[in-house]
């Protein structure tokens, strides 16, 4: 596949002719040549983007393996001549000679295979005609539309609620859910588990994927993260068993282990889970027969089959219309695609969601011819088949983005942001003004496809926080990146060499395929991404390899190995991404500062840090993260002037930063630099909000600001911001925060009080902001045991958050939030009634409750009778860890004395009880 090659290509020229580079003086006598290689560069981008629609008879196979290798031959030339400037001492005149003429190859290779393409084109018209491969609509649908109901399973569902919790046995009960790969059984455990009389039958619920190769370390972690909500940072795997051994002793818990591959890995685990306590449930889902047998309590099993016609076309309907009217045209023939499937679940949900976005009967009748040859008696086999069939349908540019997902390791839940920064570092994204609502567009296209999970979303359920793929398209990713040869990925293996010296190497060895236990056989392992022309190159040319690798991410590393990696750093001369996530460093590392073309940077630090004047060399940079050890006292990134030449810069995300004002001029005067690109920035020092910052970062969306001790002034310079969207404030007391709504900026939708030690009274000016539709106030923000609001206010509020205070009495009118669909309270330990007059507020969705009192709970529950007996929508409402008042002094002795006692909540109906972090996993919108 080409386009990934092309499309990085693109990127790299339309960044040499931007007016800001810092390279103009190399390439100004050539702008006309690069100019024209850009046009050029942009046929041969839709070239490549219509190699599916045009391949006849196979006969642009050929070509476009050429036009991959050219557009990377292309991007190396250029780009090492540029890097060339700054290493050698030749005249400006030499280097210059030399760019021209290889502008001048270049452009005439590019030209051959234009012409080559253009003789094939016309043979497939009739093909492009035919294909299914479709663009995106010119009119972007809404973000996240995710199912949150399983299809079909209903009797499996009822009895596995029913066998866990009819449990009386003091030994906690081992069910298997056993099934082969893509027939359900995960979304089958998520179902039962989010269940809501399963979260009030359970003290404690929590759940752990477990993996082909798996890691005792990370499932005691991701269960100890579900039963206490917090982070951990230890090493000992005993100390974790011990610790999660303890949070489930005197409890009845329900514990999932999800894809459990052998009976090692619940060997590994298994002490962890104390008896004692009656009814106490461990549900695991398998392919293995073997591993169920060895783990299960007898006679407990379930046996997962394929699908019956019946649900086979429910399931169908479902992903293929959602809500929508079923076309009678297109009933008949979705019938029998639908029966092609044999009863595979995951191959019904990827064929339907192909079609999602298809309405014409021509497109359904080509798939329907497509998968006969796909299906097959083997289930394996047609479910590999069919996600090859799914992949080959996808656009050029989807594509190379869901191949992305095989380089992490397999069942990682991955942040969106980080996938989305990677997709726009990679080149993979046009270079265009909103690069990540393009990259919002892609990934939602995947989810639509049913090829991406989505595991978290945000609180109102409009953003999709992290994601994952199932094993079996993790496994298509890998094979189809080695096959394809799209980027090659190599694992940057340091070891020791035992001579007599004992000294350590650097080495690159051939990808194995990526299991999670790859990374710990060896003393240290990165994970790299090469250009496609490495398949011409040695095993042993490991220099060569250096200098064209295009990404590094770390997956393991111990900190003596850290030097090697750090003085070989200056050989990755086409660097793109460089993720050092696993290394704590106690300066910034100047090798660095060689890299020219990296796009994505990620530091550990220990301590704070100077950034040196040279980062200026850095020109491509658009997303810089620092990520800080001690999150309490956060450590201070100070930059120098220079960082203003940075001009792609697009994300910047530490702990605390000092940036100084921006050396152009003043704001009055006008200027010539500036971060017009900036969309993030976090967490920004208060002392740094002056009127020639703030003018500095005007095209700012989301804004973090974390308090300096050395600054008292007022955040009035806020009001510049015209883009700004998302607004947090950290530590930033009375005195700092604007004394109007009218000195916040206009645009604002997002806020997040943090830690501010505000009176509630300050809420009122909160209010009058015009477009807020989510406000925050964690651990703190307000102060205080009244909140009595003084005026109507909040018109556009849709979430309403509060988080760890001593609230105890909350007086509102339904006019103050008149628009209000989620509120949200958690840790609110003396809250004890919500306003009854939010069951008049007819817009209200959800109710959720964690760790507040019962009489809360209750409290909420009347709201949900008295909304209904008004005639309002269906309010659902949600507790998570329900508290009693007797032990709760306040707020610090709470956390101290630890108390957990469970709440009964038997009178109320339809409420959910859980237990969790409301970020829950979310696999339900697909059947994986």
């Amino acid at each position: 596949m080409a386009h990934a090659s092309v499309a990085s290509l693109m990127r790299t020229i339309e960044s040499l002719l931007t007016s800001n580079s810092p390279m103009q003086s190399l390439i100004c006598d050539h702008r006309e040549e690069l100019c024209a290689l850009c046009e050029k560069v942009s046929s041969l981008e839709v070239v490549a983007k219509n190699f599916e629609k045009n391949n006849v008879l196979g006969e642009m196979a050929d070509l476009e393996v050429e036009v991959k290798e050219v557009a990377s031959a292309v991007e190396d030339t250029i780009q090492l001549r540029v890097t060339e400037v700054l290493e050698n001492d030749e005249s400006l005149r030499e280097k210059a000679h030399r760019l021209s003429d290889s502008l001048q190859q270049v452009a005439e290779d590019i030209d051959r295979i234009l012409k080559e393409s253009t003789k094939i084109q016309d043979k497939g018209k009739q093909a492009s005609k035919e294909s299914t491969v479709q663009e995106f609509p010119s009119s972007p649908k809404d973000i996240l539309n995710v199912e949150n109901c399983m299809v079909g399973r209903d009797d499996q569902r009822k009895r596995l609620v029913e066998d866990l919790t009819r449990s009386k046995s003091v030994e906690p009960k081992v069910i298997p859910i056993i099934g082969m790969g893509g027939i359900g059984k995960t979304t089958l455990a998520n179902e039962v588990y989010k269940d809501a009389c399963i979260r009030s039958h359970f003290d404690v619920c929590a759940w752990a994927t477990v993996s082909q190769q798996h890691n005792a370390k990370e499932i005691l972690l991701s269960l100890l993260r579900s039963t206490k909500g917090d982070t951990f940072d230890m090493n000992d795997e005993a100390e974790l068993a011990n610790m999660l051994q303890k949070s489930l002793k005197g409890k009845r818990y329900l514990i999932v282990l999800d894809d459990m591959w052998k009976t090692e890995a619940w060997d590994a685990v298994k002490l962890c889970f104390p008896s004692g306590n009656k009814g106490s449930v461990i549900l695991l889902t398998t392919r293995i027969t073997e591993v169920a047998r060895d783990a299960g309590t007898k006679n407990l099993s379930l046996q997962m089959d394929l699908m019956g016609p019946d649900e086979s076309w429910l399931l169908f309907k479902s992903v293929a219309f959602s809500s929508e009217e079923l076309p009678s045209d297109l009933k008949t023939i979705g019938k029998q695609i639908a029966e092609k499937c044999h009863g595979l679940p995951l191959t019904i949900a990827v064929i339907a969601g192909l079609l999602k976005s298809k309405r014409a009967i021509a497109d359904w009748e080509n798939v329907a011819k497509d998968v006969k040859p796909f299906v097959t008696n083997d289930p394996d086999k047609q479910c590999s088949r069919v996600l090859g069939l799914s992949y080959n349908h996808l656009t050029s540019g989807l594509k190379t983005c869901l191949l992305h997902f095989g380089i992490f390791p397999e069942d990682s839940e991955i942040p969106t942001k980080k996938l989305m920064r990677s997709w726009m570092a990679e080149g993979f994204l046009k270079l265009e003004n909103d690069l990540e609502r393009e990259a919002e567009k892609c990934l939602q296209e995947l989810v639509d496809r049913c090829l991406v999970l989505v595991c978290k979303t945000s609180l109102d359920g409009t953003k999709i926080r992290s994601c994952k793929v199932h094993d079996l398209i993790y496994d298509l990713c890998v094979r189809e990146i080695q096959r394809e040869n799209i980027f090659i990925m190599n694992d940057i293996v340091l070891k020791r060499y035992y001579s007599y010296s004992k000294c350590r190497y650097l080495s690159m060895q051939k990808m194995q395929p990526f299991k999670e236990g790859v990374a710990w056989r060896y003393d240290g392992l990165y994970r790299a991404l090469l250009t496609p022309v490495h398949r011409q190159l040695g095993d042993n040319d490991n220099n060569d390899l250096l200098k064209r690798t295009r990404s590094i991410f770390s997956f393991h590393l111990q900190d003596s190995y850290y030097d090697i990696l750090k003085s070989e750093l200056i050989h990755f001369k086409l660097l793109k991404v460089l993720e050092l996530r696993h290394i704590e460093i106690d300066n910034f590392p100047v090798q660095i500062l060689s890299l020219i073309w990296l796009r994505f940077l990620s530091l550990l630090c220990l301590e704070s840090l100077d950034i040196p004047p040279e980062i200026c060399r850095l020109w491509n940079l658009q997303t810089f993260i620092v990520r800080g050890k001690n999150v309490v006292n956060a450590i201070t990134i100070t930059f120098p002037e220079e960082i203003w030449g940075l001009m792609q810069l697009r994300h910047l995300k530490l702990p605390r930063i000092y940036l100084p004002d921006c050396p152009s001029g003043s704001v009055d005067k006008g200027r010539h630099s500036d971060f017009s690109n900036l969309q993030t920035i976090s967490y920004l020092s208060s002392r740094c909000c002056t009127k020639e910052v703030i003018m500095g970062i005007q095209n700012v969306k989301k804004l973090r600001i974390r308090r300096d001790v050395t600054y008292s002034g007022p955040l009035n310079n806020l009001v510049h911001l015209h883009q700004l969207e998302t607004l947090s404030l950290t530590y930033c007391l009375r005195p700092l925060l604007p004394s109007s709504a009218k000195a916040f900026p206009a645009t604002l939708k997002k806020l997040k009080l943090e830690r501010t030690f505000l009176r509630w009274s300050y809420l009122d000016i909160i209010a009058e902001l015009p477009n807020l539709e989510v406000l925050k106030l964690i651990f703190l923000a307000c102060r205080g045991e009244e909140w009595h609001p003084n005026v109507r206010g909040f018109a556009r509020l849709k979430l309403l958050l509060i988080e760890d205070n001593d609230v105890k009495y909350w007086k509102a009118t339904n006019d103050i939030f008149p628009v209000l669909e989620y509120l949200v309270l958690k840790e609110c330990r003396h809250l004890k009634e919500i306003p009854i007059e939010f069951a008049e507020i007819h817009t209200l969705q959800l109710i959720e409750l964690n760790l507040c009192l019962s009489e809360l709970g209750e409290s909420a529950t009347r709201i949900q009778k008295e909304q209904e007996d008004l005639g309002n929508n269906p309010m659902d409402v949600r507790i998570s860890r329900p508290r009693k008042l007797l032990g709760l002094i306040s707020s610090s002795s709470f956390w101290k004395k630890g108390h957990k006692e469970r709440t009964s909540n038997k009178s109320i109906q339809s409420v959910s009880i859980q237990y969790g972090d409301f970020d829950s996993i979310n696999l339900c919108g697909s059947v994986f």
